[in-house]
């Protein structure tokens, strides 16, 4: 952008869904040091019920469970920590994607347009970003620049 506000407007959605991936989604479901105590999360755990929910999506999703489990919960609590940063934007921002995929069309699809909507709204923030990166406002782009 040719002016450093408008690399600061865009990295607003990206700093504010990264805080919300990492500190509210992730952390209620994988091991991070800011994870609520009563979760009793070890770090990089994930929550017992998680790959029961999992599980019940079917598919290849009741074959793996622990893994896509593992792997949404990493996605949202690891790559929003990233996304927040500006650090690895565009393949942090495609596992984000792929798991708010997910979270809306085999999760939330049947519970109204209401429970989707965070779901939806982070995943198209997520595709805004694997298109653009993170902008001049990103760790990305001070390594770049060195």
């Amino acid at each position: 952008m040719p002016f450093w506000w408008q690399d600061l407007l865009l990295a607003i959605p990206r700093i504010v869904c990264g805080y919300l991936l990492t500190i509210d989604f992730g952390a209620a479901k994988f091991g991070l040091p800011w994870s609520p105590e009563d979760n009793n999360l070890s770090f990089f755990e994930v929550a017992y019920w998680f790959p029961n929910d999992v599980a019940e999506y079917g598919g290849i999703f009741a074959m793996f469970p622990a893994f896509f489990a593992w792997m949404g919960a990493f996605s949202e609590g690891v790559g929003g920590i990233f996304l927040l940063l500006g650090l690895l934007t565009r393949p942090f921002a495609i596992l984000v994607f792929i798991t708010m995929f997910v979270a809306v069309f085999f999760q939330q699809f049947n519970q109204g347009m209401w429970n989707m909507l965070p779901a939806m709204g982070i995943m198209w923030v997520s595709l805004f970003y694997i298109i653009l990166g993170s902008g001049r406002f990103g760790l990305d782009y001070l390594i770049a620049k060195k």
